[in-house]
Parts: structure tokens; sequence; C-alpha cells
């Protein structure tokens, strides 16, 4: 959650942030009521509080001087029932405030660039140039088509569209790509977690994917519990509300699960393959630092994911995200995008964010330092997304016939 003492002290300098991020001013002006109302409860309160200890102390006065404390004591007792009426007001206009801030985005970095959408992002560098072909490449649903690889029909029959089924050599390409991942997260220090696929309600909120992202989430019905939409929600919501030392961090965690997404929104976007499903494989990395080693992290992170592609000899680009394509927990954030031959495109394949303390503000995440406890920064990001990985190879590695080579550092999983 964004640092609402630092909204209310300086209102017009983090409105400016907010709006950069796409926030609209009825939103802000909102915001902003709910401060002023809470403010307006809080003034009574605390005078009635003052005035009922100004009150209290007299009574070791009138005991030394003999005086009747009866009309003092009625006094006092009508100021105590003065005071809970107004905590009940002061705790309402509170909880309408965190209401209201729970459903506000971060803060984006004051470096991120300024844009409206992802036509605004900037990018960065290209790595490895994609393969010139001497025959028209094939998109990956017709050379899932001609390999067996992918079933779409069978997909949609067990469950409805936006799924689908691996077969054969796309399956064990998809375990393989899985084990592959995993053990180039460890061997940059990430230690490997195998976490549930379903979280409660608590910790949804503690990343930011609760309150406002509900509707795009898999709910168990008659229980506080949902299917994860990415493993960023258990592995860092493992220290939620904990206090750790200094010396624990950074804590570097990976893990492999599947994702589950309605993708609201979405509709008619990439109807056609496997770019946008309801249940993805995903493996994932998790930081937690301290404030002054995040950025450090931050561009490890980059580079973990962009040495996988690398490994694997995809084509693809770094980008930089804008303001207005910022996701909702991410102060600042680096998309990685592959060449797809067949789309002629590059598509997003992993994108690694710093949420700075958000994240650890709703989650109560903190580390103590000295006789101070501070909020951690959190990072996330995917490394990789292993369905557009395995799109991504069989495209890149198609041949004239649509039969596919194997990449040389899969072999020895395959």
């Amino acid at each position: 959650m964004i640092d609402l003492k630092y909204l209310q002290k300086n209102f017009d300098e983090a409105s400016a942030k907010l709006l950069k991020k796409g926030v609209d001013t009825a939103t802000l002006e909102n915001l902003h009521e709910r401060f002023t109302s809470l403010k307006e409860a809080n003034a009574p309160l605390e005078e009635a509080k003052a005035e009922q200890n100004r009150m209290s102390k007299l009574f070791g006065e009138y005991k030394r001087e003999g005086k009747d404390m009866a009309e003092l004591k009625a006094k006092v007792d009508a100021k105590k029932e003065q005071i809970v009426g107004l905590q009940a007001t002061a705790r309402e206009a509170e909880e309408a405030l965190q209401l209201v801030a729970l459903a506000m985005p971060n803060f984006p970095d004051d470096s991120v660039p300024v844009g409206a959408n992802e036509d605004d992002n900037i990018e960065l560098r290209k790595v490895l140039e994609p393969r010139t072909f001497d025959f028209e490449p094939k998109e990956h649903w017709a050379l899932a088509e001609i390999n067996g690889w992918i079933d779409f029909e069978r997909g949609v029959k067990l469950a409805k569209s936006r799924f689908s089924v691996l077969r054969g050599e796309a399956a064990r390409m998809e375990r393989a790509l899985i084990n592959f991942f995993l053990d180039v997260n460890r061997q940059k220090g990430f230690e490997e977690v195998c976490v549930p696929f379903i979280n409660n309600s608590t910790m949804l909120q503690g990343t930011g994917q609760l309150p406002k992202f509900e509707d795009d989430l898999f709910k168990v019905e008659g229980e506080d519990l949902y299917l994860i939409p990415t493993a960023e929600v258990p592995l860092t919501n493992l220290y939620n509300d904990e206090i750790l030392s200094a010396k624990e961090l950074p804590i570097l965690l990976t893990a492999y699960t599947p994702c589950f997404r309605k993708e609201a929104g979405s509709a008619g976007r990439d109807t056609r393959g496997m770019i946008r499903q309801h249940q993805f494989d995903k493996v994932e990395m998790v930081a937690l630092s301290i404030p002054e080693k995040s950025d450090e992290i931050f561009e490890m992170m980059v580079e973990n994911a962009s040495d996988i592609l690398t490994q694997l000899g995809l084509p693809h680009r770094v980008v930089e995200l804008c303001g207005g394509d910022l996701g909702f927990s991410a102060a600042t954030t680096i998309d990685l995008e592959v060449w797809l031959p067949g789309q002629n495109k590059y598509r997003e394949i992993s994108s690694i964010s710093n949420t700075r303390d958000f994240q650890a503000r709703r989650a109560k995440i903190r580390y103590k330092d000295g006789t101070n406890n501070i909020l951690v920064h959190t990072l996330n990001g995917s490394a990789l997304a292993v369905g557009r990985t395995l799109i991504a190879i069989m495209e890149n590695y198609q041949n004239e016939d649509g039969t596919i080579e194997i990449p040389k550092v899969l072999k020895k999983y395959m």
C-alpha cells in the first residue's frame, strides 16, 4: 500500500506521481476527501481525550482539599461515553480511507518514462539477432498441428476456451524448461521452494491482487481461498507479518507453479494459440531486500532472465515500461520480449518489477535494523513463462517441413 503519511503531507507531489500511473483526478479527489473526513473526525476526539485527561487530574486535587467528587465523576463518565461515540466515527472514517487506499496503485519511480500505454515503452537493447528464414515461418498453432504437440480442441472440451493440452514432445519440453529454469535460478543463488497453489485473501491483498483485481481471480466457492495468479503471491507472503533480521537479507526465492487467471478484459485478444491462457506454467523469482540493495538485485534479476533466453538462443529485447503501462504494485518494471518469427513481432515473456515497500507495507514484512523495524523492498519477475518459451522455441527452431529442433541446453533434460 502507498505511504499514507507521505501522501497526506505531500498530497500535490504524490498526486502527480499517481497521475503518471494513470490514476484519474476523481479518484484522487475521493482520496483527499477521505483524508479530510478522517481529520475532521479525529479533531473532536483528540479534544475530548484532552478534556478527559484534564478532568481526571482533578481527582487528586479534590481529594486533598476534601471536595465532593460526585459531580466531577459524573462529568468524567459523560466524557468517556462521548469519546466512545467519537472513536466509532473516527474508526469509520479511517476504514473508509483504508478501503480507497487499498485500491490505489504504487507510486512510480521518478525515472519511469511518462506514457499512456505499451506504445510509449522504451526499448533499452536487443539481444541476439533474429534468424533469417529462407521460407515463410509458421505460427506455433500451425506447427502444433503438424507435430501433434498442442491439442486445443480437447483442452476446450476438458474445461473451456483458453485451455489446452500439451502432448508428446511438447509435454516433455514443458517439463524440461521448468527444470532448466529452476536449475539456472538456483545457480544464481535463488532458493527453490514448493508452495501451495491456493492462497487466502490476506495473502492476495498483501501482494496487491485484492481487492482491485478480484474479477481476474478464480475463487474456491464457499471458502476464503483463490487459485494463485502467480507464484509471486505465496513466495512474497511466506514472510507476511514477520520481522526479519537484517543479516537474513536479501532473501532470494524461486518456484515453479501453474498460474490461473480469468483474463478479465482480454476478450478478443490472442484468442488463437497459447499466448493468453487461463492456466499456464511459470517459474518465478522473488526477492526481499534492504532498500539500499533493491536496485542492484533488480538488475541481477533482469540479467538472469535475459541470460536464460540467451542460453536458449532466443532473440529478445529489453524494454522499460512507461507509467501508464506499469502494473498495480510496481514502482518500476523491465519487460523481456521474445521474438516470434511466425507473428513477426516481439511478445512479452518476462516482466520484472521492483515494488519498493508497497507490498511490504500491505503484507507487514519488516526487518530489524538496530532498534528500528523497517519495511523491506520486494521484487518479482518471471524466469520464465514456460508456455510462451515453448512457443518461442517452436517458432524460432522450426524447419521448412514443420519439424522443430531442440535447443542444445535442453537436450540433457529430454
